[in-house]
């Protein structure tokens, strides 16, 4: 069982990692603009103790593009989002997650693993801090790749208002 477990408050946009019960780190973050909640197709936030499903993008470079959870190729650039200015873009890591507490976040229309909820980067950066985003927690860049490696599948991550 892993030892670090992740901490994410909705209300102070922040992500904390906590080992041992002292933070050992913590993280800006933007999460839902559309606030928490658990129903799928919502655009919120799910609240609840979850784990990391699956961890994704080992080895791909900063600012890699993700479709569908697999590299596109792609690079992030300012070029690109030019060319598709409403594309919700999933960048560097991706840490899925899945609900832990049937019937809250998991199972049913209230399934944080069937509605795609990572911890992903983002390349809109100047947002974190501030609720922006389509239900996922988005981090800089920088600060994924460094929590990445801190992380395990299996991790716990509970987030709370």
């Amino acid at each position: 069982m892993p030892k670090l477990q992740l901490h994410i408050e909705l209300l102070q946009q922040r992500l904390l990692c906590i080992e041992a019960g002292q933070i050992t780190n913590s993280y800006p973050v933007s999460t839902a603009v559309n606030g928490a909640g658990e129903q799928g197709n919502s655009g919120c936030t799910p609240r609840g103790k979850h784990r990391i499903r699956l961890k994704i993008g080992e080895g791909c470079a900063e600012n890699t593009v993700f479709v569908s959870r697999r590299p596109t190729g792609e690079r992030y650039s300012k070029q690109l989002n030019e060319r598709e200015p409403n594309r919700d873009w999933i960048l560097t890591r991706i840490l899925w997650l899945s609900g832990l507490e049937q019937g809250k976040n998991r199972g049913g229309r209230v399934d944080t693993l069937r509605r795609f909820i990572y911890i992903h980067g983002t390349p809109d950066e100047e947002l974190i801090g501030v609720a922006a985003s389509h239900g996922c927690i988005r981090m800089r860049n920088r600060d994924l790749l460094e929590l990445f490696e801190q992380v395990e599948n299996g991790t716990l991550v509970e987030i709370v208002d």
